[in-house]
């Protein structure tokens, strides 16, 4: 089963169960997909759907972390859960740890040096770990790897 047929099979779930913060997240979540479907004229792959799950989390994280700051704990504890019902569509995300071998393996593959390399090291880097790791995470690692 491809991940579009699994979010439509959730939302379905989600409306036997009456669960209106699954439903309301996953229309949200299909309504991004079928917007950039007409978009495109096509149907999206797994690996586009991935980016779009990636993008909607982002999203939400960016949200709560305003949300917390304006002291709206109310908003803040929905979108958590948001981002708890969009990660079940992520692949595993690696650990710290995973992600700082990886960028290990990369810079000695590339020969990166300094941090001039880090667009180089990013833009090898990326396809390795989308959908499993946040970008501000990778970044963050290359950056402590390129001093």
């Amino acid at each position: 089963m491809n991940l579009s047929e699994r979010l439509t099979d959730d939302m379905k779930q989600a409306m036997k169960d009456k669960d209106k913060l699954r439903l309301s997240t996953i229309r949200m979540v299909r309504s991004s997909i079928q917007n950039l479907e007409l978009d495109l004229h096509r149907s999206l792959n797994d690996d586009e759907l991935l980016d779009i799950f990636s993008r909607e989390i982002k999203q939400r994280k960016d949200s709560l972390q305003e949300f917390k700051k304006a002291g709206r704990e109310d908003l803040a504890e929905n979108l958590a859960a948001e981002i708890d019902i969009i990660s079940k569509y992520l692949p595993e995300q690696l650990t710290e740890e995973e992600i700082q071998e990886i960028v290990r393996q990369t810079i000695q593959e590339l020969g990166a040096s300094s941090k001039a390399d880090m667009g180089k090291v990013m833009g090898a880097l990326m396809p390795k770990t989308k959908g499993r790791a946040d970008g501000k995470l990778v970044n963050q690692v290359v950056q402590q790897f390129l001093q």
